[in-house]
């Protein structure tokens, strides 16, 4: 008997169903610190690779009998020699995570939001290994995708099953954490590639802007996507309405915390324009509008179906970015409260502008660890 595969998929169900699972990381301490699959059903050790390599009695007694039992490591190989040598010990749950944390953090789960006026559907693109979010709005054989990951066949995947063809690609910013497949999905599509043209001044290649009060038909529904000028996070970001019902925030506003303005070296400059998209311009919006923001920070953040959304006016009394009345604590909150910036960010927003190429393997290694978007 030897130890089984276990798939990103199938983990990202275990997360979604608040499944028990008993999780060996075998990577350093350190990068296990950084950067983790959390679920609040999982029990996690972390021991080193290099401390099993003569053996797993260091672990042995640690090592439940009675669940299973998923090793991972950065990529799927480590995992799979310490899987086997727990299968030599006499445990007969092991399962080895195929890919690692490299392929955790690629994967992409589906969840449907809600249903649109006509024959429209809304969709989130959860990416819990990095804490992305992407959404695709699809009606009448039409599709947009808003703030896609570079995993762009996934969303074209998608968009067939569902009888559509992407027409319109759109970014509410220009990203600062992972590389877009905006672009990617147009070229491959023959889609229109939108980007705010404040964000877009040094892009290398052709895009259609969008711009406050733009609105964008998806399908022969009456599905808008309205544009929002929002900056704060970068100078041009721009939120969109989907529906009346929908407020897509980028990385203004998420459910637990709010954008933070320093990941292109702007943080004084653009603490003003922050507060006044949050306390003035979100303030003029609907309490109904239901807050499907670009990332998410902390698994609390994910409701039982496994999305990410609240209400504006849930927010606007429960999330501590939304109560700092006072402009200069406001200020001094979102520059000097800030998490360390995310891995490889200045490689990432070059690439997004068209500046760098990088071959697929290096677009892994600098998408690899958290997102890092939020003030704490």
């Amino acid at each position: 008997m030897s130890f089984k595969e276990l798939t990103v998929d199938q983990l990202a169900k275990k997360v979604v169903n608040q499944d028990n699972l008993f999780l060996l990381d075998v990577r350093n301490e350190d990068a296990f610190e950084d950067w983790k699959v959390e679920s609040d059903s999982f029990e996690h050790l972390n021991k080193p690779y290099f401390d099993l390599m003569d053996g797993i009695e260091p672990i042995q007694d640690q090592i439940p009998e009675d669940q299973d039992v998923a090793v991972i490591c950065a990529k799927g190989g480590s995992s799979q020699f310490v899987a086997e040598q727990l299968v030599d010990a006499g445990f007969d749950n092991i399962y080895s995570v195929t890919g690692g944390m490299k392929a955790w953090s690629e994967h992409l789960e589906p969840v449907k939001i809600g249903d649109l006026e006509g024959n429209g559907e809304l969709y989130q693109f959860v990416r819990l290994g990095k804490g992305c979010l992407s959404y695709m709005v699809v009606s009448d054989g039409e599709a947009a995708v808003i703030d896609a990951t570079r995993m762009a066949d996934t969303f074209i995947n998608f968009a067939e099953e569902k009888g559509a063809k992407i027409k319109y690609a759109l970014d509410t910013h220009l990203h600062a954490d992972h590389i877009s497949g905006g672009r990617t999905i147009a070229e491959k599509t023959g889609a229109t590639y939108y980007l705010p043209p404040k964000d877009a001044e040094e892009v290398q290649f052709d895009y259609e802007p969008i711009e406050d009060g733009n609105e964008i038909q998806v399908g022969s529904s009456k599905i808008d996507v309205q544009a929002l000028y929002s900056p704060g996070h970068t100078i041009g970001s721009t939120s969109f309405i989907v529906d009346e019902k929908y407020l897509m925030s980028g990385d203004i506003l998420f459910v637990q915390s709010i954008g933070r303005p320093d990941l292109a070296g702007k943080a004084e400059d653009w603490v003003g324009d922050l507060r006044t998209t949050l306390y003035e311009r979100y303030k003029e919006l609907s309490d109904e509008l239901i807050v499907l923001p670009a990332h998410f920070s902390f698994k609390e953040e994910l409701n039982d179906d496994g999305s990410v959304q609240e209400k504006l006016g849930v927010l606007f009394k429960e999330n501590d970015g939304l109560q700092v009345e006072d402009e200069n604590e406001f200020r001094k909150m979102v520059t000097e409260n800030l998490p360390p910036q995310p891995n490889s960010h200045e490689k990432i927003r070059f690439t997004n502008m068209g500046k760098e190429t990088p071959d697929e393997e290096e677009q892994r290694e600098m998408e690899i660890g958290p997102n890092r978007c939020a003030v704490r």
